[in-house]
């Protein structure tokens, strides 16, 4: 539907017909003739959904982002990417200098601190090096975890908690033959 450079009266009668869920219940719940041109229904339509806009983030919100105490490497730097994408005309220097503020404290944050790279890409490069490490580390520590269950001894029969001795028996009432018979004709258990 085309309504571009339509009058004021056209654009209010077709601007509900966009409108559905809590929206169009908002439309319906504003008072009869208490608009008498669109720009006033967009400027409440504006002031009532202000806080359901969506924000988008500047590059002073880079910063924030921190590389957690367990997290790889990697999976910061895929993180920090995804926001950064999001950024619109960001500059490579703020870029770069906000994914190294972020890094966790360790040797490669000590790498990057002593080598100072200028680039985004000289830091990637160094980046995909410890990512490597990282993987390589990961991949020897399930090996070792592996090879470990390998070892155990493994015993096929399984083991079974002992009965307890008791010191004392109640002795039956009546023969051993004649209990199981009564056991078998009341179907308590199933024959062998």
């Amino acid at each position: 539907m085309i309504v571009n450079g339509a009058s004021d009266p056209i654009l209010c009668r077709c601007f509900p017909s966009f409108l559905d869920g809590p929206v169009l219940d908002w439309f319906c719940s504003l008072p009869v003739d208490s608009i008498s041109r669109f720009q006033e229904l967009a400027k409440q339509f504006e002031d009532y959904f202000a806080a359901s806009a969506i924000y988008l983030h500047d590059s002073d919100y880079l910063t924030t982002i921190k590389q957690g105490p367990q997290e790889s490497l990697k999976d910061y730097i895929t993180r920090f990417t995804k926001v950064a994408m999001k950024i619109p005309d960001i500059h490579p220097e703020v870029h770069l200098h906000a994914i190294k503020s972020g890094l966790h404290p360790g040797k490669f944050q000590e790498t990057i601190a002593v080598t100072k790279p200028k680039t985004l890409a000289v830091f990637r490069e160094k980046a995909k090096g410890q990512i490597d490490i990282e993987e390589l580390h990961q991949a020897r520590k399930a090996n070792k975890s592996a090879t470990k269950d390998d070892e155990k001894p493994r015993d096929n029969k399984k083991s079974f908690k002992s009965v307890p001795c008791y010191e004392s028996y109640t002795q039956f009432n009546a023969k051993r033959d004649d209990i199981i018979k009564e056991i078998l004709n009341s179907k308590l258990i199933k024959p062998p």
